[in-house]
């Protein structure tokens, strides 16, 4: 049998992952200077993860809307949920706003896919190879 890679349990685990790093890294980043570290924000690095979680996120969602469902909902979901991480760096005042939001729209998006490619009942367009 042959075992298939699930693209949208890996696009939930990367959200929750950003997530959680949302979540713990200002705790971490305001203990250090009680350890002797001092390290300024790197917004590279933040840039870098909502990129990778883009990519990751919007293959995953791309392969099940080419292949299974043909709904363009997940993908337009995905797209606001990384706009609003976007956001979230350029406006830090509504971080605590605008993450929450990213995150769960992220997660439905790629909740949504998962549910449409397990109920498409195969309607298959001409771009479909299975």
């Amino acid at each position: 049998m042959k075992e298939r890679f699930n693209w949208d349990a890996l696009g939930i685990a990367t959200s929750l992952a950003c997530a959680i790093h949302c979540a713990i890294l200002p705790l971490v980043l305001t203990s250090l200077p009680v350890l002797g570290i001092d390290i300024i924000e790197n917004t590279a690095f933040e840039y870098f993860m909502i990129l990778l979680a883009f990519a990751v996120g919007y293959y995953s969602l791309w392969h099940g809307y080419r292949k299974h469902h043909h709904r363009i909902a997940p993908i337009l979901i995905f797209t606001i949920g990384i706009l609003l991480l976007i956001a979230k760096q350029i406006w830090h005042n509504y971080q605590a706003i605008l993450l929450p939001i990213a995150v769960g729209l992220i997660i439905l998006a790629h909740f949504s896919n998962y549910k449409f490619c397990r109920v498409h009942q195969h309607a298959h367009a001409d771009d479909c190879d299975h």
